[in-house]
């Protein structure tokens, strides 16, 4: 089961933090600093796995990529394969840069929404739902769509509305 994902910058600002077993905001915070001490010691070179216990507790593990700012973090069990969340992880940035034409670290800031709606159709409840970019895309248009046409339905009708009285 995947217990988090994280995104945070190189200098330790959690960009976007998503966990999916209960744990209040300070140990949240207490969690992303320590898995930030870890990955800022470890040189260039080295295996992108790291044994979680001493941050998350027994049979947790931790893998993490690093683009150019920001670092991706997926921490799991172990009933999780490895090598498959380091996969997941390049799913997860692939399909926000489809979204975001060329992601950078300002389109999760401002686009916050529409990166936990790219999540949630990627993980639901720490398991694993789509492994395709392709899909994620396309049900992120899907449900763009229909948010437009909600907000223009709204805008109607109080347009519509004001303009009787």
């Amino acid at each position: 089961m995947i217990r988090a994902v994280i995104v945070m910058n190189t200098q330790g600002k959690p960009r976007f933090a998503k966990f999916y077993d209960f744990q209040p905001v300070e140990k949240q915070q207490e969690l992303i600093r320590s898995v930030h001490g870890v990955l800022c010691s470890r040189a260039e070179n080295v295996s992108n796995f790291v044994e979680a216990e001493s941050i998350f507790g027994p049979d947790s593990r931790v893998v993490y990529k690093h683009f150019a700012t920001l670092y991706f973090v997926f921490v799991f069990n172990s009933s999780e394969n490895e090598l498959a969340m380091l996969d997941l992880i390049q799913v997860f940035v692939e399909t926000l840069d489809k979204c975001f034409k060329n992601v950078c670290e300002l389109d999760l800031v401002f686009n916050y929404t529409k990166m936990h709606s790219i999540l949630d159709e990627i993980i639901s409840g720490g398991q694993v739902l789509e492994t395709s970019s392709a899909e994620v895309v396309k049900a992120v248009e899907e449900i763009s769509k229909l948010e437009t046409a909600s907000n223009s339905i709204n805008f109607v009708s109080k347009t519509v509305s004001g303009w009787r009285g």
